[in-house]
């Protein structure tokens, strides 16, 4: 888009409001993943939400879309199955069906009914209130171990020794998935989200994207085969998807059997590990905040939801209209791609007071919609919670503040808010 790359100058806001209050409102593209890369997208959503809060790019890598991008409207498109399809275009802005052999993956975040209820239903006993609560004591036994093995009073990226080793952990216990091979599973999360068309500059190549995925296919046929030959099924995803008459034949269909794996990991590490990430930024940006939360560690349930909300990792879903229609006024037609941007939704400042700011207290913390809303609502969203209220009640005991001593490295993705690198310093109480 003309002027876009003007306005998302890194690190200079004032800049970055006056060019997004200048461009013309037809050359605004939310989709450019620079704007996540520099953290610079709050002004030009914020002038979305107030002019045109349902908006049409008529061009753009990823072709003309939607942007829907206030609170009420997203969760009108994300209930409205009957209207807005995920099989019929995928959930990415990214056109995914231009992607190569297996690539072009299949999986029940991106099905329509029954099919997805249908093979959903398989997995969510995992993830039931019971289970977790037979987790907790697994997840604050590993919380424990990586805090007490961090380094005191020296520089540190928090996002390798914490963020993602404790998301590597507990992808390992859900899946039942060799221990000492657990960060590969983080790797494959990050190569399917890396993808050129939502990154824009990924660094892989649809070649070594294949070679990578299957691998992790044939990983995951082996582990399948091994627990579908057992008389009884075990309590970890794979075996509960080997034995259930609606999945046990998924090897067969090799896009989806990999679809499935792939959204399972992804989902189990990229709002948690990002969250962890993103919590420390935010409380360091807000240090009134980290004082209350000092003074009232009570407040640590109702703070992680607020730090859902304010990090939002997963930016965007799309959809596909499956006939015309009207939203907020605008004359949606039949085969038009809309994107609910969750990341300005949880912004909007008609639901949100002060939205760009962490309120740890915050009344309505729980209302956003980082999760998504209706049958697609995160599947793991309860076990993302417990993670993230563990492993603060256990820093909260061990150091006064996870100080934040250089520049947070973000990853240019539209579709992921990826962080890469939180250098802190820890300082006990």
């Amino acid at each position: 888009m003309i002027g876009l790359d003007a306005a998302i100058t890194a690190h200079r806001p004032e800049n970055d409001m006056s060019e997004a209050a200048s461009l013309p409102l037809e050359n605004i593209d939310v989709s450019n993943p620079r704007l996540y890369g520099t953290d610079t997208w709050q002004p030009l959503f914020a002038r979305l939400r107030r002019e045109d809060p349902v908006h049409y790019c008529a061009e753009s890598t990823n072709g003309p879309y939607w942007s829907v991008t206030r609170f009420h409207d997203i969760k009108t498109v994300d209930t409205s199955h009957d209207i807005y399809s995920s099989e019929a275009g995928g959930i990415t802005i990214a056109d995914m069906e231009v992607e190569p052999d297996m690539l072009q993956l299949d999986n029940f975040i991106a099905m329509d009914q029954p099919r997805h209820d249908d093979q959903r239903k398989v997995v969510a006993p995992v993830v039931a209130p019971t289970n977790l609560r037979n987790l907790e004591p697994l997840i604050r036994e590993r919380v424990i171990d990586i805090l007490d093995n961090l380094p005191v009073g020296e520089s540190f990226n928090w996002v390798d020794r914490v963020s993602i080793e404790l998301t590597a952990r507990m992808l390992a216990t859900l899946f039942d998935f060799p221990y000492e091979e657990r960060r590969r599973l983080v790797r494959w999360s990050d190569v399917t989200t890396a993808n050129e068309r939502l990154s824009g500059e990924s660094g892989l190549s649809d070649a070594q994207r294949l070679q990578e995925l299957g691998e992790c296919m044939q990983v995951f046929a082996e582990l399948w085969r091994e627990r579908a030959a057992r008389p009884e099924p075990g309590f970890d995803l794979i075996s509960m998807l080997a034995h259930d008459d609606a999945t046990r034949d998924m090897p067969s269909r090799p896009t989806e059997f990999l679809g499935n794996i792939l959204l399972l990991i992804v989902g189990g590490n990229d709002t948690t590990r990002n969250t962890i990430s993103g919590g420390v930024v935010a409380l360091n940006e807000n240090p009134d905040q980290y004082e209350l939360l000092r003074q009232r560690q009570d407040l640590i349930p109702n703070m992680v939801a607020e730090m859902v909300r304010w990090q939002t990792s997963v930016i965007h879903m799309r959809r596909t209209a499956l006939r015309d229609t009207v939203l907020g006024g605008k004359r949606i037609r039949e085969g038009d791609k809309v994107v609910m941007w969750y990341l300005s939704g949880n912004r909007d400042e008609e639901i949100f007071t002060d939205a760009d700011k962490l309120i740890i207290d915050r009344g309505n913390a729980r209302q956003h919609v980082s999760f998504g809303y209706g049958i697609h609502r995160c599947m793991g969203n309860r076990l993302a919670e417990m993670q993230l209220r563990v492993l603060w009640e256990e820093i909260m005991k061990r150091f006064r503040q996870v100080e934040l001593v250089g520049d947070v490295v973000r990853v240019p993705n539209n579709f992921i808010r990826g962080i890469a690198d939180v250098p802190v310093i820890l300082r006990p109480w």
